[in-house]
């Protein structure tokens, strides 16, 4: 059935771009901006995939993307924080550097046989009309991320941990005088944010495409970026925009398979249209300025 599959395709094309985004509004919540998201998720895929190729257990796979992801994105947190520099370009130069290095080493796992992630059908659930094998016959970390973005809010908003956060993407100076340091904070935030990546990477190629291939995630890191800013910066907001991600994904991926007579370039583009479409009718003008205070010299902003 033609929406069945549509909706069983965008919730498993959204799996990992939720991870990615989930793990940006973190990261920028602490005030700092990573555009090397999708280094990470590159780094995270390749080496999730590579240890599974090696171990044949992908939970470990899984791990060693977190870790993956994690040390790249550390990377950019000491560019930007003990370094102090520019964050648009640091955010970019690690990005490169994931691809370059995925891109050195992937080669030979191109065509590697892996042991994937097994979906995990929820009894009965499963069996409810339309939604059911969409949501309920899915992989271990499609369920995570399906989760992530309620247990993100409260982490934020009903945690003392959580306001330490958003305190510091806002003045540093008030964590400062409240016993926390700011920079640890944000090390902390980048990293995890990273790691958040790399199991968005790793989910990528162990469960959805189960395949290695150079640049496999094509760009979901930055849209990754982009969603955090059009849900601003709302982890519950985020899951929303990465579910028009990957609607517009699973469409054109069934239009495809139906031998719908459109041109194969104008399809492949649609899901990065269509998202790009929503973000500036949804976010047009209001957008930055919600965003944590900590941003306003990454984005020019002036506050007030």
């Amino acid at each position: 059935m033609f929406l069945e599959d549509v909706l069983a395709g965008t919730i498993r094309s959204a799996s990992s771009v939720l991870f990615a985004a989930q793990g940006e509004v973190i990261a920028e919540r602490s005030g700092v901006v990573n555009l090397g998201v999708e280094g990470s998720m590159l780094t995270g895929a390749l080496a999730a995939f590579a240890v599974t190729a090696a171990t044949g257990v992908a939970v470990i796979g899984v791990v060693a993307g977190a870790a993956a992801g994690a040390l790249l994105a550390l990377l950019h947190a000491a560019l930007v924080i003990a370094g102090r520099a520019n964050q648009l370009a640091s955010g970019l130069a690690v990005y490169f550097l994931g691809l370059g290095v995925t891109a050195a080493l992937g080669y030979r796992y191109v065509s590697h046989p892996i042991t994937p992630l097994d979906a995990v059908r929820v009894p009965l659930l499963a069996d409810l009309p339309v939604v059911g094998s969409a949501l309920f016959f899915q992989d271990p970390l499609t369920y995570l991320a399906l989760a992530l973005g309620p247990l993100l809010w409260l982490f934020m908003y009903r945690t003392r941990w959580g306001v330490t956060l958003l305190a510091t993407g806002e003045r540093g100076e008030v964590a400062f005088a409240y016993g926390y340091s700011p920079n640890r904070v944000r090390y902390l935030a980048v990293t995890t944010g990273g790691a958040l990546a790399g199991v968005g990477g790793a989910e990528l190629v162990l469960a959805y495409t189960q395949i290695w291939v150079e640049n496999v995630t094509v760009g979901r890191g930055f849209v990754a970026v982009a969603l955090v800013i059009f849900a601003t910066w709302d982890p519950v907001r985020a899951t929303a925009g990465a579910f028009v991600f990957g609607g517009a994904l699973s469409l054109q991926l069934q239009l495809q398979a139906r031998g719908v007579h459109i041109t194969p370039f104008a399809l492949d583009a649609a899901p990065y249209l269509l998202t790009l479409a929503v973000l500036v009718i949804a976010s047009r003008g209001h957008a930055l300025q919600r965003a944590p205070e900590g941003l306003a010299a990454v984005f020019g902003r002036a506050r007030g």
